[in-house]
């Protein structure tokens, strides 16, 4: 741990030592006990605006109602640029600002899983040779967001969802030093009565380790101190603790997370982020029990609403491709790409190629990357099939643009292959992403390290990570 970390945790434990007191001493009766840390405090933001937009509204009353089915759950999940979202990203957030904060993110999740580092367990390898902590993937601009409710009684919050993370925080007042900006009120721990701290006893103070890729800290007071950091310098520090969580009639007691006290970078309106990923603090495996090993989504576009479902889903409708085990990360989620095709011609590029990295699918990249000779047979195969169309300038990191909006322009269409025979057939949407009013371009980009299945082309498909089973299945229409 470095000093400067180290005087951190200090810092927070010696303002919050007399508020967790108060906490223990509250949950071990009824008595009324005035709140002992006068830290920082967050002046909240004003409720997200009502939507009105006739594109992502659904029936009266359904909008942000988490629905049981079977044994599962149905939760109502937002586009982050999305009108109707409750943590919505700036309306004039530049798409060139987007790209940059997915680059990070990917340039992160190829140095995670670089094989060759010698480097030890809380350190990620740097081509400059320097060494750094451990970072998980940037999760700001590019993930999507749903609400979750937390405490009793229950307060419902707004969360981004990612796949490549595991430990689920959110900001905890007293917050005493510092919090971005959120949509609504700060969690408060004082407020529910089932909360609780976790001592570093606890076997979960040991996973976090795992989850967030640095170790755990303890806390003068005997509480676990988590770290989780990300891609782009951004970071959450604070307690582990537990409480109950909750979407709509479903309560789960119990329910491991982190209590941030310094929240630092741009999160949006965000109140935290759940992590989906395969590790034991996920929100995924700490409700396994109770509704199975397995979620699915459906990533909408800006205009519609989608959904994220934790537990029973119908098989039939999917087609399947195997999770590919991989001992570079235990947590992320592995595939195997076989083929691509442009207008029913595969590209011209030897099979090999596709396996030449190893690939995973993500809730949070926005630009799929691909191996650069796939890209490259992609990309050439895509501008012949538009010849007729003027080509713009490369926007960013995306260098195959034209001029024009994608949805008045012909396209051709893109097929991803996966082992097994899942695939999925690209709309215009999941080919060429918009990137200002008068310029449109590839949504893929190419890689030397890691590629990545992006939420760009995943946009609109139902896709299930069949954890139980292994297998990951994609179904068109799924946000219909």
């Amino acid at each position: 741990m470095s000093p400067g970390r180290r005087i951190l945790y200090v810092a927070i434990d010696s303002l919050c030592r007399s508020w967790f007191l108060a906490t223990h001493a509250r949950l071990s009766s009824d008595a009324t006990i005035e709140r002992g840390c006068g830290g920082l405090h967050m002046e909240a933001a004003a409720a997200p605006r009502a939507c009105t937009s006739p594109k992502c509204r659904e029936e009266p009353g359904e909008q942000e109602a988490p629905r049981k089915r079977r044994s599962g759950l149905h939760l109502t999940l937002h586009h982050p640029q999305s009108p109707c979202s409750p943590a919505p990203l700036p309306t004039d957030l530049p798409f060139s600002t987007v790209l940059t904060h997915d680059d990070a993110r990917v340039a992160h999740l190829a140095a995670r899983l670089d094989a060759t580092s010698n480097a030890p367990p809380d350190v990620a390898p740097q081509k400059e040779g320097r060494r750094r902590r451990r970072r998980l993937p940037g999760h700001r601009v590019g993930n999507y967001v749903t609400q979750l409710g937390l405490g009793t009684p229950a307060t419902s919050y707004a969360m981004v969802v990612d796949t490549g993370s595991s430990l689920t925080w959110l900001q905890c007042s007293p917050c005493v030093v510092s919090c971005h900006r959120q949509a609504g009120p700060l969690y408060d721990p004082m407020a529910s009565s089932t909360y609780a701290p976790v001592p570093c006893s606890a076997p979960q103070c040991d996973e976090l380790q795992d989850a967030t890729l640095n170790p755990s800290a303890c806390s003068v007071s005997n509480v676990c101190v988590y770290q989780a950091s990300y891609g782009d310098s951004s970071f959450s520090v604070g307690y582990l603790s537990k409480d109950t969580v909750s979407f709509g009639s479903g309560r789960f007691p119990n329910f491991y997370y982190g209590c941030g006290q310094d929240n630092e970078g741009l999160f949006g309106r965000s109140a935290g982020l759940i992590g989906l990923a395969r590790n034991k603090l996920s929100l995924l495996y700490q409700l396994a029990p109770s509704l199975g090993y397995s979620f699915s989504y459906c990533l909408p576009t800006s205009t519609s609403t989608g959904y994220l479902s934790i537990g029973s889903y119908n098989p039939g409708q999917y087609s399947y491709t195997p999770m590919v085990s991989s001992s570079l990360d235990g947590s992320l989620y592995f595939v195997s790409l076989s083929g691509m095709s442009v207008a029913g011609r595969p590209l011209a590029v030897s099979p090999s190629e596709y396996s030449s990295l190893p690939t995973i699918i993500d809730s949070g990249t926005v630009i799929t990357r691909l191996p650069t000779s796939v890209y490259s047979a992609l990309s050439k195969a895509v501008a012949a099939a538009m010849g007729g169309v003027q080509r713009a300038p490369a926007y960013s990191i995306l260098d195959t643009c034209f001029e024009g909006q994608a949805s008045q322009l012909r396209v051709p269409g893109v097929t991803m292959a996966f082992a097994g025979g899942a695939a999925l057939k690209l709309a215009t949407r999941n080919v060429l992403i918009d990137v200002d009013d008068s310029t449109t371009c590839l949504a893929f980009a190419p890689t030397d390290s890691t590629a990545i299945i992006g939420n760009t082309q995943q946009q609109t498909f139902s896709v299930v990570y069949d954890v139980a089973q292994s297998r990951i299945g994609f179904a068109a229409g799924g946000c219909s």
